[in-house]
């Protein structure tokens, strides 16, 4: 089991950053990968960002140059840096980690931050 705690969501203008926080506690030692998706109303949800164990990175086209992941593993931590913010960024940003217990394949997700940006 491993839970997921997100903080650093809020109100931000357009052409301004936010700095997105997940905490990561209990059987943190099956996690693979960690990431940071986002959902808007009436939208899929999608993939935003993520690093793998071996510190592999991935982004969406649409965050490529202006967000960054990045982790610090003595506080089982993962921050998501997102700077030159536009209307298009507004979403619920969620935390996900991939896990590997007994072979098998699992996931956890945090709770979700409002990201909510304004012109």
């Amino acid at each position: 089991q491993v839970q997921l705690v997100e903080s650093g969501g809020g109100l931000v203008q357009a052409g301004g950053s936010l700095r997105l926080s997940c905490a990561a506690s209990g059987s943190i030692f099956s996690i693979t990968s960690m990431g940071w998706y986002r959902q808007a109303p009436g939208k899929q949800r999608e993939l935003v960002a993520g690093i793998n164990s071996g510190g592999s990175l991935n982004y969406a086209d649409s965050v490529k140059g202006r967000f960054t992941i990045s982790r610090d593993n003595a506080k089982n931590t993962v921050y998501l840096q997102m700077s030159s913010l536009k209307l298009e960024d507004t979403a619920v940003y969620y935390c996900n980690c991939k896990v590997i217990v007994a072979g098998k394949l699992g996931e956890s997700w945090g709770q979700g931050t409002q990201v909510f940006v304004s012109s």
